[in-house]
């Protein structure tokens, strides 16, 4: 059982009304959420040190316009915040926060997470269009019967892993009824318990691992199986591979906009990447034909063996991608099972090594000779 803060508000004006205690009282010195930053509805990540500026706060809008978890590790890159800062982020952004701070790539230190049972997020594509904010009905229409939710990104659809592990404070979405009136507010840990110190609404008991969240759960794992099921990636073999990503143009925004992608130079966006005129020499005189730009399947390949053991599966890859490859669905897939090969959760746990740093003297014996 963990205490619940209750609200007698709508769960964004319940979340925008504790973020602005947290900043006016002083026990935060900034805030990192989403907000609307024009007149268009547009929304970006943003970093907030005003309480006039948070009035435009969006927390819990259905939109990722970038992974959090890798606007986070930028922040803290080079050290720590110096102040308390809270921040809001979905369940699959904290865990790729985890990862990256696994990889000394940011700092945990300083910050206030505050995260929610999530219905997922729309692509991209649907805010640029401007029809995202004809579907806000639809969505929390779908979250209260606890119903995924349609037209979200695919990997949104089959998360199982909806629930935020690591955060300090949950927001209750999934199944509640209310939630246009009442808001139920976890908190998960002592630090969350502090902070909401002396803020007005009513303390109660309550379980975050409802039946409501268990049958989201079951219905996710269906999601995900009917999305294997329609790639089925396991008949891929070369040809697959090269039907698939074949397609790829070269532009690299897939690893762009990857939170388990952080190399400041990666290698294949460098000059010893690039193929000398000698190599196209070579392969037109053994080929007699050459696709440009040449390794866009190899690239793919590559950057799956980097980053599957920690995709969290946020869906960003697929979102940017010009050719419309199911990218974002094939590392799911691959990252799913390597992730239970190794009985491994992205994020779960800042103190979960990273297999792939990892040394056994044994391990997978059952495949040995």
């Amino acid at each position: 059982m963990s205490k619940v803060l209750k609200i007698n508000k709508s769960a964004e004006e319940s979340v925008q009304e504790l973020l602005k205690f947290l900043l006016k009282s002083g026990k935060v010195k900034g805030v990192f959420t989403l907000r609307k930053i024009n007149d268009n509805g547009a929304v970006a990540y943003s970093l907030v040190t005003s309480l006039d500026m948070l009035k435009d706060a969006v927390p819990l809008f259905p939109l990722m316009p970038a992974n959090g978890g890798k606007l986070l590790s930028r922040l803290t890159l080079r050290g720590s915040v110096a102040e308390p800062v809270v921040a809001v982020v979905r369940p699959c952004e904290l865990r790729a926060f985890i990862e990256l701070v696994k990889r000394k790539q940011g700092s945990l230190e300083n910050f206030l997470f505050i995260s929610s049972t999530c219905s997922g997020v729309y692509p991209l594509e649907i805010s640029v269009n401007g029809n995202i904010d004809k579907k806000l009905s639809q969505y929390w229409d779908a979250t209260k019967r606890n119903e995924i939710v349609p037209d979200t990104r695919p990997t949104c659809k089959s998360c199982e892993h909806f629930l935020p592990y690591t955060a300090d404070i949950t927001i209750a979405l999934i199944g509640k009824k209310d939630i246009g009136n009442k808001c139920e507010i976890f908190l998960n840990t002592e630090k969350g318990q502090k902070f909401v110190d002396g803020i007005d609404g009513e303390f109660v008991e309550g379980k975050l691992e409802s039946e409501e969240v268990v049958s989201m759960r079951n219905k996710r794992k269906d999601e995900k199986k009917k999305l294997f099921d329609e790639i089925g990636i396991e008949k891929f073999g070369l040809k697959g591979l090269i039907e698939t990503f074949g397609k790829c143009i070269g532009c690299h925004g897939c690893s762009k906009v990857c939170p388990i992608c952080y190399c400041n130079l990666c290698y294949s966006d460098s000059q010893t990447y690039e193929h000398k005129p000698f190599v196209y020499e070579i392969e037109l005189k053994r080929r007699g034909g050459l696709r440009v730009p040449p390794d866009t399947v190899s690239y793919q390949i590559g950057r799956l063996t980097h980053v599957g053991i920690s995709c969290v599966g946020c869906g960003l890859c697929a979102d940017v991608c010009p050719a419309n490859i199911p990218i974002s669905t094939i590392f799911l897939k691959v990252g799913d099972s390597v992730q239970k090969m190794f009985d491994y959760l992205p994020g779960r746990d800042v103190e979960e090594q990273i297999p792939v740093t990892t040394f056994k003297t044994e391990e997978f014996v059952e495949v040995e000779d």
